[in-house]
């Protein structure tokens, strides 16, 4: 069963985290981040992950620790439930269209965190919702998950959807990733034998 349950606790957040990479989509989700519940519910949905998530923080002071903790506890929980990641396709890609914006993202299982974001947000904020907060996310996910994840945008002028096509893309690229290959047959997809 690919699945993991995170619980992180700091002196700013507070996050329990329960993830199935086999799951149908299904989410529930509470981070007192209005703007990142929608994020993740479109990564739960477009993956086809389910994915429960409580977390609290300083939201007094602004949402970065409880944004990039949560990424922390989000890439933790897919590191785990990836385990020594044999038999998964490794690679996803998507180019995702979200009205006039259209974003690239692609993932590799490489075993190793690296993130490349290339996403101009026209605006500084989405409601309340910094969003310089979306590479921040992303880097604490690719680090802590250890994969590598470009994001470009390609084209877009609303940050809403510049930020909704690159959860989505995320939850899509992802998806195809760590999807298992029947042709693999629990094989570790790396000519080193190892992803890590």
């Amino acid at each position: 069963m690919r699945k993991s349950k995170i619980d992180r606790q700091t002196t700013e957040t507070t996050i329990h985290l329960e993830l199935n990479l086999d799951g149908a989509g299904q989410y529930d989700i509470d981070s007192s981040v209005p703007f990142l519940d929608h994020l993740l519910s479109h990564v739960a949905r477009h993956g086809l992950f389910d994915l429960t998530l409580r977390a609290q923080g300083d939201t007094e002071i602004d949402d970065h620790h409880t944004t990039e903790d949560v990424g922390i506890a989000l890439g933790q929980a897919l590191r785990a439930a990836l385990g020594d990641r044999a038999g998964v396709r490794r690679y996803g890609s998507i180019a995702l269209p979200m009205d006039e914006a259209l974003v690239l993202v692609a993932v590799d299982l490489s075993g190793r965190g690296y993130l490349v974001c290339d996403l101009p947000f026209p605006t500084q904020k989405v409601g309340h919702f910094d969003t310089e907060l979306v590479p921040e996310f992303l880097r604490a996910l690719a680090h802590n998950a250890g994969i590598t994840l470009h994001l470009r945008l390609l084209s877009g002028d609303n940050s809403h959807h510049i930020a909704e096509a690159a959860f989505k893309g995320l939850g899509r690229a992802l998806g195809e990733a760590v999807a298992l290959d029947t042709r693999r047959s629990g094989q570790i997809p790396s000519t080193k034998g190892v992803l890590e």
